[in-house]
């Protein structure tokens, strides 16, 4: 649930990018925050655990609308990738309104993406959230790299393996090269306003 700011007038959307170690969460945030930076007020905040990073920033999109008179602050956080960090994943999960899964569509990385999926599940668990009622939406990561003979999962397969059961938006990006990465932005932000909405209906 979002967190409202009284005193503000403001209400606080807080959406998390998850997924496995290297699969390009960060570089989505980085994307953002420099294409954004007219309307980012807000510093990128880097919280470092020995060996891994966990990034937030906010910012108040335009046009966007308000909820109940209110303000939207969008409010965006990645989480560490390596395992070894799962209490802080855990950590930055708690009052969660919407989930960008980044998975790294390399071939290499099938089993790691899986994993961290089973992963994001179980921590939602934790604070009673079903993944299956809160707004989700897929990035399939490094699309670009075909173009230099690495192997990579095929969209349908990535879809059969990650997304048969919640049939959540996907979308073919390239964190890097910011393809598709302000319109998964854009999905999440629309899907979570819509589910917010009608809580506080």
């Amino acid at each position: 649930m979002a967190f409202i700011n009284q005193k503000k007038k403001e209400v606080q959307v807080k959406i998390v990018y998850y997924g496995p170690g290297r699969g390009g969460k960060t570089t989505n945030l980085e994307y953002i925050h420099r294409k954004f930076s007219e309307r980012i007020k807000a510093e990128m905040v880097t919280i470092k655990t020995q060996g891994d990073r966990t990034l937030f920033f906010d910012f108040l999109p335009f046009n966007i609308g308000k909820i109940k008179g209110y303000d939207i602050k969008i409010q965006l956080y990645t989480v560490p990738g390596q395992v070894k960090y799962n209490a802080t994943r855990a950590l930055v999960l708690r009052g969660v309104d919407g989930i960008v899964f980044v998975a790294d569509a390399m071939v290499v990385r099938k089993d790691k993406n899986i994993s961290a999926l089973d992963n994001l599940q179980e921590n939602l668990n934790m604070f009673n959230t079903d993944i299956y009622k809160i707004p989700l939406v897929m990035q399939y990561n490094k699309m670009d790299l075909a173009k230099q003979g690495i192997p990579l999962l095929s969209y349908n397969t990535l879809e059969e393996s990650l997304n048969c059961k919640f049939k959540a938006p996907a979308f073919k990006a390239s964190a890097l090269k910011g393809i598709n990465v302000v319109q998964t932005m854009k999905k999440i932000i629309h899907m979570t306003l819509i589910s917010l909405q009608k809580e506080f209906k």
